[in-house]
């Protein structure tokens, strides 16, 4: 394997981990490092016994007892330049650029592991300006150099995968483009929808995409608050877009294990239950400016309250379990949400320059802060973290808005079947 020439990562981190485990390897420091690194990276009822299970640990418990581990690596110099001083957790983390990414928006991962990203801005091309869908590999590189362009792009913010790894994006309408359409993509970097992709839904600024297990696509329209259910082959099944008083922005969709799609309504407090065939609608008063929307494996709903700064939570039943209870001081403008093979909830922090993690529906304490007042990664310059998607090897990936980056933190999460359709399983 080759280390992506588009990709950066923190050597100076690097070294100091590996100083940390030369301190236990080398033959002149005896137990007490080795004793001190198992000790350190120990969980509930196991303690390493050797260094990779040491390493693993670290890995997926970066924040925990990151003193004692920086003054174990201190007393090794095999490798440099080492920090200088303590972190303030230690995350691993890859930044990648290129691939036409241009402020990029939402990711999706696909079954061979490759990500999807989509651009809410335009890319320069020879004597045209177009929208943009980048598509990189597992280690980051980028499968199109510029990106892919055409077939009805536009600014787009929407993004999903299916089974069939085809990427379905939504595009709102921009000064060179009509827009309000849907791009649907293979992994060749061909258009599935045409050459200006669906238009059946008669969208008005469409946001949120999400696919249902039977193939079809649910598509939130924002500007006229309605909802479109497509085919897989883009034929429009709802024979008009639904729509009800009940749905104000439509921001995000998710769709439960019950064919239910969940929408955040972006201009309310509300989120909305609607049932596969459109007929029923039931909103849910629970939140503050709800942006993201994930559903875990017990079909909780989990929401992030952008205006809030906090969480929410509501059960498969539609009981509000928490209604913007769960904050945190890295909770600022959370905008990306996602559950991991564990139950575990992720979030972007879209004014923040960190991750905030959160104890699962299945964990003693739900919603419990597991990440530090600071959040996660304060180091990796996130920048507008505007959603982030988790892999079947458990890396988590984070779309930066404002920096046209993407950023890889290695195994930090529980893996995920990939792509996801419906809720989040493990693989």
């Amino acid at each position: 394997m080759t280390f992506a020439a588009n990709g950066s990562s923190p050597a100076p981190k690097i070294d100091t981990l590996a100083n940390l485990l030369n301190s236990c390897a080398s033959a002149t420091a005896g137990g007490k490092a080795c004793s001190g690194l198992f000790s350190a990276t120990a969980t509930p009822g196991e303690t390493p016994e050797n260094t990779l299970d040491a390493s693993l640990n670290l890995v997926r418990n970066p924040a925990q007892n990151v003193a004692a581990l920086y003054a174990l690596a201190s007393s090794s110099s095999a490798f440099t330049p080492a920090l200088a001083k303590q972190p303030s957790d230690w995350t691993l983390f890859i930044n990648y650029t290129g691939g036409g990414m241009n402020s990029p928006t939402s990711l999706g991962v696909d079954s061979a592991g490759n990500v999807w990203v989509a651009s809410s801005e335009t890319l320069s091309a020879p004597n045209s300006v177009v929208g943009v869908a980048s598509l990189f590999s597992p280690l980051g590189a980028p499968l199109f150099a510029r990106g892919i362009t055409g077939s009805g792009l536009g600014y787009s913010f929407g993004l999903a995968v299916d089974t069939n790894n085809n990427a379905w994006i939504t595009n709102w309408p921009s000064p060179w483009a009509a827009g309000n359409t849907l791009s649907v993509f293979n992994s060749s970097g061909a258009s599935v929808a045409g050459s200006s992709g669906y238009s059946t839904g008669a969208y008005t600024y469409p946001n949120g995409v999400a696919i249902d297990t039977d193939g079809s696509a649910w598509v939130a329209d924002w500007g006229d608050s309605e909802l479109t259910h497509l085919s897989s082959s883009g034929q429009e099944l709802s024979g008009s877009p639904y729509s009800s008083s009940q749905l104000i922005d439509p921001f995000v969709a998710a769709i439960d294990a019950g064919h239910n799609v969940w929408v955040s309504n972006e201009g309310g407090t509300t989120i909305t239950r609607v049932t596969q065939d459109g007929s029923q609608f039931t909103s849910y008063d629970c939140c503050n400016d709800p942006e993201g929307l994930a559903i875990d494996q017990s079909g909780n709903v989990w929401v992030a309250n952008f205006d809030g700064d906090s969480i929410s939570e509501i059960s498969s039943s539609g009981a509000v379990l928490s209604n913007g209870g769960y904050t945190s001081a890295s909770l600022v403008d959370p905008d990306g949400i996602a559950i991991d093979g564990a139950g575990t909830v992720w979030i972007s922090n879209y004014r923040g320059p960190s991750l905030t993690e959160l104890a699962g529906s299945t964990a003693s304490a739900p919603g419990t802060i597991l990440s530090p007042a600071g959040g996660l990664g304060s180091d990796a310059g996130l920048l507008e973290a505007y959603a982030l998607a988790i892999d079947a090897s458990g890396n988590l990936w984070v779309s930066n808005k404002g920096s046209n980056t993407l950023t890889q933190f290695i195994g930090l999460s529980a893996p995920v079947r990939t792509p996801q359709i419906g809720p989040s399983v493990a693989p």
